[in-house]
Parts: C-alpha cells; structure tokens; sequence
C-alpha cells in the first residue's frame, strides 16, 4: 500500500524488544511505537473528539420528550447532567476499548444516531427518554449477539479487499470535509448547496485561526517535527484565546431569513474562554433512566423493531468502516485484510451501544477522528486508555475542554482525510468492477453525510455488476445479505411511515 512519508513521530518499521511488562501489554515496541508518541496520539484524538462532549447535550438535552420532559428529568434542559454522562460512558469504553481489544480507536455518542433518536423516536405519542433509551439499548444487545455468533466479523471478512480500500479512502474525504464544514470554513448558501467561508470569500477571526492552524500542521509534517499535529491544535487554541481576549467574538450565530441578525463571525462551537471556575461536581442524572419496555410499548412490536433494526445497521458499518479506516492508517491491517483482536474490538463497540443506553446518552460507537490519533504516531489501545482518562477528566473539567475551538481541532481531520486518501491508487480503476462500487463508496460518504451510505451504495453495486456480469456464484452470501438489508435500510423512512 503506499504511504505518503510521516514524520518522525510516525513508528518507524523496526520492532524493538518490549522494555516492560507495560510495553508487552500494549504491544508498544512490537508494534514500533513508543509511550510518548501513544500519549501524544491519545491527546490529540481527544481533542479532535472533545467537541461531543458540547454536542450531544444540544441535540438529545434540548428536545423534550411526548410527556413534555427532559434528558435527566425536569421540565427544564439539564444539560450539565447530559454532558457529564455523554463524558463518562465515553470514557470507560475508550479504556476498554484500550485495554482490552487494544486498539488505537476511541467512542463516544454516535452523531447521526442522537439526532434520530432525538427528532424521530422521542417524539412518537406515548414515548419518554427513558423508554428511547431502552430501545437503543435492545440495538446494542441484538448488536453483541451478532458479534458472539461471529457474522459481524464474518460480514466484515466476506467484504472484498478493494471495498475496504474505498471505505478508507470515502471515509479520509468524510473526515476533510467534516474538519471544513465544522470549522465554517466551507459553510451551507442559499444559490449553491456549499460556499466558501459565510460568504463566498474567508473572513473572520476564526477562519484566521483554522487557516494559520492547519497551514502550521502542513509545514510541521513536511519538516518532519515529532508532534505536529498536537502541537497545531494547541499554538491554534493559544491564538484563539489571543484573538477572543481583545474582540469578544462569541459563539457563532445564523442569521435569520432575511439576513439580519446573528453573528456569523462567532466560534462555530466553543468560545475559547473561560467564564466560570474550572472544576465542578459532575451530575449523573441521566444515569439508569432506561425502560426498554415502555419504549417497546410507545412504538408498538413493529415499530420498536424498525427502529432498533435503523439504529443497528447504521452502527454495524460505520463501526466496520472506521474500524477499515484505522487500521488502515495504523498498517494494523494485514495481507488478507484482517485486523488484530478485531472480534474484540466488535464486542467493545456492541457494549458501547448498551452502555450508552443504559447511559443515557444515545448509542456510543467508534469514532473516526481516532484517525487523527494515529497520524500523530498512535498504535496501540494505550492511546485510547489516554483518551478515556480524558473524557473521565472532562465530566469535571468541561470548562477546560470548552477553550479548544472547532477551528483549533479541525485541522487534524483535514490533514488525515488527505493521508488517508493516498490509499486511492491501491484501487484499480481501469475495471469497472472495482472502479463503479468504488466510486459510490468514496463520493456518497461526504455527499450524503453518512459513512453508511457510501457503504450501503458501494456494496449494493457490487453484487448488482457481479449479478448482470454472470459473475453470481463469486459472490459470498454474505454479500448478497448485506445486499437486502441495505435496501431496506434506504426505504426505511417510507417503511417507517407505514407503521409508526
């Protein structure tokens, strides 16, 4: 596979003896890296994650539920209680995640899966937070016995090697024009679906910062510097609370329709400063609030399971898809595509979605920023570890992981979506074979805003190229399994609207 060169914080192809029994346990030295660099990629996959920590509480803490009641109890947004929860399930399962599967790929609340259980599922007449939980609950237990059964893994085995190629490099284009579009560098426009800054043209004292902090990323890696990215996000965020010290921008605001109003020169997520005291006592509210059979009851058998069954399918390949990317990136991934502890890492991210649950914090799955981790030289479930440590940190310390700026992390996902789009040239696009499935996959990802998507698509056309070109038989069954569940998860809404 080529390889754009990393710097020399990147493990170097030498395997050194393990110094330890720490090292043996994390498999450091075997798999060329060090402490240092395992802390660094830790860190900056925290970073480049942190932001859900402020997220999740808008899209799950702001909506009440059929009864007029919200996340964690009240008549009122609890949303302090919402993001200390999402922090801590975040935390314990990247430290399990880490010390366990040990693997360089950190969790969190699944974006996308929140805003449907959000606007799709707590608004259905009868249905409360806690029976909507319940029922992202049931996902994750049906999601483990996939696992414990082995069909995840031998879905992800009977996927062809090219796919898995197209899935990394879809997921490195994702992960570009998520850092753009969440850094307001690119935004949405009324004449185009896209446009460059808020209007047409950069402007701004944080588009400054995302621009300086990703222009320092580049020069950084070409010269090779240990740390690069780490070291762009934090110079970005101390330039951030510079600028935000003399000019009092603010959170990012739209305008209304009209155009007047709101403050589309302000932060696009946090404001890096600090306005109360750094530590406070988490609240746990939203803790054990789970009733999987009042959610059961509220949307009816049918119901209940088209939304377990939409929840399960978009987290069983994006976890697939990200687990590819990671891999991928790390060069964990071996002749015949397989990844170490891989069935671990499938039963931690399955656990995932019953611990958020049980949470209340919506579905926790793999995170595809981990792969800004792993180009800051991360290879090892210590860096998850790291990152777990983190988010337990963060459940006290909110108003420190408040200074970082989306346009201070944003860089880091930039830099990785074009590493891992160097992985283009491994695909063959002179047969159509490859190169259509290929195509869907990589172009559907960002386009459509989903990594299930791009899968679902890339796949689809696959057995249906193979199909018209007599080629059946060399379809594994999988395949064709995976075939139909995609198309009903694309007709979900309409089969959706037939029952609930």
């Amino acid at each position: 596979m080529q390889k754009v060169d990393p710097p020399s914080s990147s493990p170097s192809s030498a395997v050194t003896a393990p110094s330890s029994g720490f090292d043996r346990f994390f498999r450091i030295s075997e798999r060329g890296s060090t402490l240092s660099r395992e802390i660094r990629g830790g860190l900056v996959t925290f970073f480049s994650m942190c932001y859900i920590v402020v997220l999740n509480p808008l899209i799950i803490g702001t909506v009440p539920d059929s009864t007029g009641q919200f996340l964690g109890g009240g008549s009122e947004p609890n949303l302090p209680a919402v993001a200390a929860g999402t922090a801590l399930i975040a935390g314990l399962l990247s430290i399990f995640m880490g010390a366990w599967a040990k693997f360089p790929l950190a969790l969190a609340t699944g974006l996308g899966l929140n805003a449907y259980i959000a606007y799709s599922v707590v608004p259905l007449p009868g249905m409360t937070w806690g029976g909507a939980m319940g029922l992202v609950l049931l996902e994750g237990v049906v999601i483990l016995i996939l696992v414990l059964t082995g069909f995840r893994k031998a879905v992800f085995n009977a996927v062809p090697p090219f796919l898995k190629t197209a899935i990394a490099v879809g997921i490195g284009l994702f992960i570009a024009f998520l850092g753009l579009f969440n850094a307001k560098f690119v935004t949405t426009a009324t004449g185009t679906p896209v446009q460059l800054g808020n209007d047409g043209s950069l402007t701004g004292w944080p588009t400054f910062v995302f621009v300086a902090g990703l222009l320092l990323m580049f020069v950084l890696w070409v010269r090779k510097v240990p740390g690069a990215i780490l070291i762009a996000i934090i110079s970005a965020t101390v330039l951030a609370i510079v600028i935000e010290r003399f000019t009092h921008l603010g959170a990012f605001a739209a305008p209304d329709d009209s155009g007047a109003g709101g403050n589309p020169g302000g932060w696009a997520m946090n404001v890096p400063t600090i306005t109360e005291f750094p530590i406070k006592a988490p609240d746990f509210a939203t803790l054990l609030t789970v009733d999987p059979i009042g959610g059961i009851t509220a949307a009816g058998g049918i119901g209940a399971i088209i939304i377990v069954f939409s929840l399960l399918l978009a987290d069983f390949f994006d976890t697939m898809g990200t687990m590819v990317a990671v891999g991928s990136e790390a060069d964990l991934v071996d002749e015949t595509g397989e990844i170490p502890y891989s069935q671990r890492i499938l039963v931690v991210d399955s656990v995932a979605a019953i611990a958020g649950g049980a949470g209340g914090v919506s579905s926790n799955t793999s995170f595809v920023e981990s792969t800004s981790g792993v180009a800051e030289g991360a290879r090892t479930g210590l860096a998850s570890v790291v990152v777990g440590v983190a988010f337990l940190l963060t459940t006290f310390l909110s108003p420190l992981v408040a200074l970082v700026p989306y346009e201070a992390a944003t860089p880091a996902l930039v830099m990785v979506g074009f590493l891992m789009m160097t992985q283009i040239s491994d695909l063959d696009f002179t047969d159509i074979e490859v190169a259509l499935p290929s195509f869907l996959t990589i172009i559907l990802m960002p386009f459509a805003y989903s990594i299930t998507v791009g899968m679902g698509a890339g796949f689809l056309m696959y057995v249906l190229i193979r199909l018209v070109r007599g080629k059946a038989r060399e379809v594994h069954w999988l395949m064709y399994v995976i075939a139909a569940l995609f198309i009903v998860y694309f007709l979900r809404g309409a089969l959706e609207g037939l029952v609930l």
